[in-house]
């Protein structure tokens, strides 16, 4: 039934500027969550299924150009262009921390444990702070000669990942404080994702999107986009990739065999940040248009608020909500 069916993605509105990131929670009691990223300088929390906005981190005196949930939802973190990165009660709303930097903070990401909390930022540099002694001063990470783009904790926080504006992918030891791997590519790396098991670590650069060995930065496979791609999001079962970019349109590629399977146009603008959920039945984008959007892993299921509707009585697979503003 799914060939008879149109994908219909639900819009979801509220941010006044360009969409830059995306982060899924983990799978909670609740369902899960949905954090963006937006030069407004508001980051929004939606539930994850539906999109429907559940409230605006209010504080920022700048564009938020990160954003990261803790494993129990219970936290988030943002990076923005006032220089500090900021972690806040996820339930309430209210700001917890604010971390100082000498320049624009561009990534944020939490420790396992929920403890650390990683930066990256214009400084070139990498630190992380302790969440319980927020006055104390970070660990720091030199070695990027280019503004940080991504950072991640891996390896149960005993690791980081970082890429640049140096057209390097870099591992570094948190014991140690030293760089352990390092991989240069042809363009500046513009997106970067780590699988939820750890064993794919999935980056964009150019019109690539490249799938490394996390720990030894080794090439598995690289594909060739048809446009500057920006993002790119591992179904978490391998079955597909999702990818996006310059041109507007969603790229969805069987990973296996690296064979282009749909491309379809919903945003105006170029596609920013791309995310699987964390069950794999959705997916979800940020645009320079200043929206996100869901759209279904399996066209025709029913799921969140699309209702799936007998193909003989029609052709489109229609949300009950087409909508959902903030």
């Amino acid at each position: 039934m799914a060939a008879t069916l149109r994908q219909t993605p639900l819009t979801c509105s509220g941010h006044t500027r360009p969409v830059v990131h995306l982060a899924f929670s983990q799978l909670c009691p609740d369902g899960y969550f949905l954090i963006s990223a937006s030069k407004d300088g508001k980051p929004m929390m939606r539930q994850g299924n539906t999109g429907d906005w559940i409230g605006t981190f209010e504080g920022h005196k700048g564009a938020v150009w990160g954003v990261a949930l803790n494993a129990d939802t219970s936290r988030a973190a943002t990076a923005a262009a006032d220089f500090t990165a900021k972690v806040w009660d996820a339930v309430s709303g209210e700001e917890l921390h604010s971390f100082s930097h000498s320049h624009i903070v561009k990534a944020v990401d939490f420790s396992p444990s929920s403890t650390e909390l990683l930066t990256g930022s214009n400084e070139k540099l990498l630190k992380i702070f302790d969440i319980a002694k927020p006055e104390a001063d970070p660990q720091v990470f030199s070695g990027h000669t280019g503004s940080l783009k991504h950072v991640l904790f891996m390896n149960e926080g005993k690791q980081m990942l970082s890429c640049a504006e140096d057209k390097t992918i870099r591992v570094w030891d948190k014991a140690s404080g030293q760089e352990v791997q390092k991989l240069e590519v042809a363009h500046n790396p513009t997106g970067m994702e780590l699988s939820s098991d750890g064993k794919t670590l999935t980056v964009t650069y150019g019109s690539k999107v490249a799938f490394l060995g996390p720990e030894t930065l080794e090439m598995q496979r690289e594909v060739t986009v048809p446009t500057a791609v920006y993002s790119a999001s591992l179904h978490p079962d391998r079955s597909v990739f999702i990818c996006g970019g310059e041109d507007f349109k969603m790229y969805k590629f069987d990973y296996n065999t690296n064979v282009e399977i749909e491309s379809f146009k919903g945003h105006f603008g170029p596609v920013h940040c791309v995310r699987f959920s964390p069950d794999g039945e959705l997916y979800a984008s940020g645009s320079e248009d200043g929206t996100l959007r869901l759209w279904q892993t399996t066209v025709g299921k029913t799921y969140g608020l699309w209702k799936c509707i007998d193909a003989a009585t029609t052709e489109n697979n229609v949300p009950t909500k087409p909508e959902t503003t903030a």
